[in-house]
């Protein structure tokens, strides 16, 4: 009142400056800038003046006032009753109690760089102005006694719309935070009404005459006359007081509760600074009140149970989830002690993804509350928190409420919305007795072992299980043909059978869009499907028919089991029609030369079922031609043992030998067949006549008249042999006698030449010739042209190379000591082979052994060498 501008730091230490000579009326700080604007008279009468100061700029140690202009409508003096100004600084908007408002654009704190004008008119007076800045939008409200108005500065002409027919006192009006969407505050005696810049918006019934209203941080404060009964003030004295109280009410209108109310004696103002609010009483006092934490302020909603009220605040104060969640799960177990099991589990549902699922299944797992546990479960799942037992729970919720509908809302969401383990649900259903649910669920998202096992051990729809693994993929179909093929073949063997022969073929899953040329079936190994007809041989008989039909290089597995399959059906035949059939069947797949790597499992096979064409074919493909007689003379057949000696005796000359020892034996008459061998034994000399002597001799029906054309026959072969051998020894011996006469004579005598024609070409002889001893002459030329050595005649030459040849390859032979002894093993003759090597000199080396320490140690080898010999030619005969 003395124009003094006072201020107060945190430090409570005042200090002031003179701003006007005689009064200061308004002021106004802006929160983004160090600027203030104040209203004030230096000279009496109505003269008001505004003062622009720059706070962070001195004049002689006080604030620099930058602009200075008198506050007048036009020509009018008159009183201001408000002020206001935008915080970009750009306007200022000044009202009088005339009904005057003064708009001043441009910078405020400037002459030159702003404009003045009037922009509102009344009979009212002003007693409130409030900026609002929505985006590049600005507007001004204007409240007086009777009316509220709203200007857009931000338009040419400054339009304006009355948004109600009432009004307010000074200091009654305020504008709100974003948080009620800067909406312009009035209170009125009865309400406390906000606007929108362009509509009224929501009221509120606030009772008692007002008389200060300020927004601070989300709160609408309210200072206003009450003669009822108020709460006690911690601030009031203990004496009675007579004059009127005033209330300080404190309101969350967003959450809808009074923060704080309290009685004061006349209230100057109440003031925001520091994060604190400042009551400055006429008393020249003030108290400041404090903001509880956000904590504190949710204990004290706790303890009265306000719950909802709890939640609210804990959204305005922006808390945490974690914050929230702890509300919720408080909330929730208030409502189910009061036995509200339904409203608990709608906060419980709130806490999902921060409380424990279990600390809220374990309070409703009583049959009574399985409802609110399946809307909780439910919840869980929807948010893809649930885990396999929450989904075991969820279904054992429906199946136990008979709840099918909500059961087929769960299991048929679409695959990109499932919130569950489909493997445990499937589980689940299946052991609840829903096995059309639980197929259903496996054939959506191709659990196909699931959709298999409930359909053939449980709803035993094999035709179906059947038809789902011809749509499966190759690999998939193959395992599950393997799992489940004794199933499928013991009640549908037929179809069974179809599909296995075309996945053993060329496979491709039913409903496959591909042509039929674009992709390559693949085929199963069709040996590893034979045990799935365990039981079921005729359909295994077709099979692999099939197979061996379409697919040649089946696995050998599959020829091994339909020779076995046919040689059953063969064996165990009674009619012979079809006997003769099969017969001919199975000898066929054995003539297919499909078992030569098998030989001996397929002859196992035919002496199993006795069957005998097979084992004769599979002898003599294995060459055992021993085998085949030794058969032959088990029967008894001694017309086929005879047969078999002509067929093979070339190939294995024994087998005479074995057919006369076999029929020796027998006591029966067997003259003819003996004839028979001895005249084979006879005219391939396979055995010496004593062995068949010997042989014949345990044969009591035998008689010497059996053998004797043999023996007649063999001593007469043996004389002609004898005479033969003499006649060839007297040759060599005369011939070596005339051979060493010509030796001694070109030794001794002279060599006379009386060729008188050339050897070559049989002309007569002319100097020079040549003449070699043998009795030959040659022309010089004829020789010189036909003679490869100058040292051997041409004529000769061919006869004498032979018998070089012959004496080198004696002489190579003579040291082949293994050549030697298998020989001597493997010939029928033993004597004759001993007789040939010493005719090769072979044994001249030991009779020329002379380093020996005596005659004695030389004779002892030469007479073990002749043991030895003897030893082997015995073995040999």
């Amino acid at each position: 009142m003395e124009g003094q501008i006072w201020f107060l730091p945190r430090s409570l230490q005042l200090s002031s400056f003179q701003a006007y000579k005689l009064r200061v009326t308004h002021l106004y700080q802006l929160k983004q800038h160090s600027i203030l604007v104040s209203v004030g008279e230096d000279e009496e009468g109505i003269n008001p003046l505004v003062k622009v100061w720059n706070l962070e700029k001195r004049d002689g140690g006080n604030p620099l006032c930058t602009r200075i202009f008198p506050a007048i409508p036009g020509n009018k003096p008159t009183v201001v009753s408000c002020l206001t100004v935008h915080e970009n600084l750009n306007f200022m908007a000044i009202g009088f109690a005339d009904g005057s408002v003064v708009l001043t654009k441009g910078d405020i704190t400037r002459d030159r760089h702003s404009k003045t004008q009037i922009l509102h008119e009344g009979s009212y007076p002003v007693t409130g102005l409030a900026f609002r800045q929505s985006g590049k939008t600005t507007h001004l409200f204007v409240v007086t006694t009777e009316n509220i108005q709203s200007y857009m500065l931000s338009v040419k002409d400054y339009p304006h719309l009355e948004l109600d027919t009432h009004g307010c006192g000074l200091r009654c009006s305020s504008l709100s935070d974003p948080s009620q969407d800067l909406q312009f505050i009035v209170a009125g005696n009865e309400c406390v009404y906000l606007y929108q810049p362009d509509e009224r918006g929501p009221c509120f019934a606030f009772e008692g005459q007002k008389l200060i209203v300020h927004w601070y941080r989300g709160y609408l404060i309210i200072v206003s006359k009450d003669r009822k009964t108020s709460p006690k003030s911690e601030f009031a004295g203990n004496e009675a007081q007579n004059s009127d109280k005033q209330v300080l009410n404190i309101y969350d209108l967003c959450n809808k509760f009074i923060a704080y109310s309290s009685i004061f004696d006349d209230i100057v103002d109440v003031l925001a600074e520091w994060g604190s609010l400042y009551v400055l009483t006429r008393d020249g006092k003030i108290h400041v009140l404090q903001e509880k934490d956000t904590q504190t302020k949710l204990e004290m909603l706790f303890r009265k149970n306000l719950f909802e009220m709890a939640i609210n605040l804990a959204k305005s104060h922006h808390l945490d989830s974690d914050g929230l969640s702890e509300i919720f799960r408080q909330y929730g177990d208030h409502l189910y002690n009061k036995g509200n099991h339904d409203g608990a589990i709608q906060q419980y549902i709130r806490t999902i993804g921060k409380l424990e699922p279990s600390y809220v299944i374990r309070k409703f797992l009583d049959a009574q509350r399985i409802h609110n546990l399946t809307a909780y479960l439910q919840t869980l799942h929807l948010q893809s928190l649930a885990n396999a037992d929450h989904t075991t729970l969820l279904l054992n919720c429906y199946t136990k409420l008979k709840d099918s509908s909500k059961l087929e809302e769960f299991i048929k969401t679409s695959e990109s919305e499932v919130r569950f383990d489909v493997e445990t649900a499937i589980k689940v259903l299946r052991q609840a007795g829903y096995y059309s649910h639980a197929v259903y669920l496996a054939e959506k998202h191709a659990h196909h072992e699931w959709y298999l096992k409930i359909q053939l051990e449980d709803i035993k729809n094999y035709q179906e299980a059947l038809r789902y693994i011809g749509k499966l993929p190759f690999d998939q179909a193959e395992s599950n043909m393997k799992r489940y093929g004794k199933i499928l073949m013991h009640h549908v063997p037929n179809e069974t059978t179809e599909l296995l022969k075309i996945l053993c073929t060329d496979y491709r899953p039913l409903g496959d869009n591909e042509g039929p040329g674009t992709l390559e079936g693949k085929k199963a190994n069709s040996e590893e499907f034979i045990p799935v007809f365990a039981n079921n041989s005729r359909e295994l008989k077709a099979f692999l028919e099939h197979m061996t039909e379409v697919q040649a290089d089946s696995p050998q597995g599959v020829y091994d089991t339909l020779l076995e399959l046919r040689l059953q059906n063969w064996a165990h035949e009674q009619d012979e029609q079809v006997k003769e059939k099969l017969h001919n069947e199975a000898l066929t797949l054995l003539k297919s030369g499909r078992f030569k790597t098998v030989f001996d499992k397929a002859l196992v096979l035919c002496q199993m079922h006795n069957f005998k064409d097979g084992v004769l074919y599979l002898y003599e493909q294995g060459k055992l031609f021993q085998q085949i007689m030794h058969y032959h003379m088990q029967n008894e057949q001694y017309k086929k043992v005879i047969e078999v000696c002509e067929l093979y005796g070339d190939q294995e000359a024994c087998l005479w030998e074995q057919a006369l020892g076999y029929f020796a034996r027998k006591e029966e008459d067997c003259k003819e067949y003996i004839a028979a061998v001895l005249k084979h034994i006879e005219n391939k000399n396979l055995m010496p006549p004593l062995l068949v002597v010997q042989t014949l001799a345990h044969n009591s029906t035998a008689t010497l008249s059996v053998i004797k054309d043999y023996l007649v026959n063999k001593l007469q072969k043996q004389s002609r042999q004898i005479e033969q051998d003499e006649q060839r020894i007297q040759k060599y011996r005369e011939e070596t006698t005339r051979i060493r006469q010509e030796i001694e004579e070109l030794k001794a005598s002279p060599k006379i030449f009386q060729k008188t024609k050339c050897s070559i070409c049989t002309s007569a002889l002319e100097l020079p010739s040549v003449h070699f001893l043998c009795g030959h002459s040659f022309h010089q030329h004829c020789f010189e042209s036909y003679s490869e050595s100058d040292s051997e005649c041409p004529t000769c030459m061919p006869e004498n190379r032979k018998v070089m040849d012959m004496i080198r390859a004696q002489e190579q032979k003579r040291d082949l000591h293994d050549q030697f002894q298998h020989q001597l093993k493997c010939s029928n003759d033993g004597f004759s082979v001993v007789a040939d090597y010493f005719g090769r000199g072979v044994f001249n080396k030991l009779t020329l052994i002379t380093d020996l320490p005596s005659g004695k140690a030389a004779a002892t080898i030469e007479a073990g060498l002749q043991r030895e010999l003897l030893i082997h030619t015995k073995r040999s005969t």
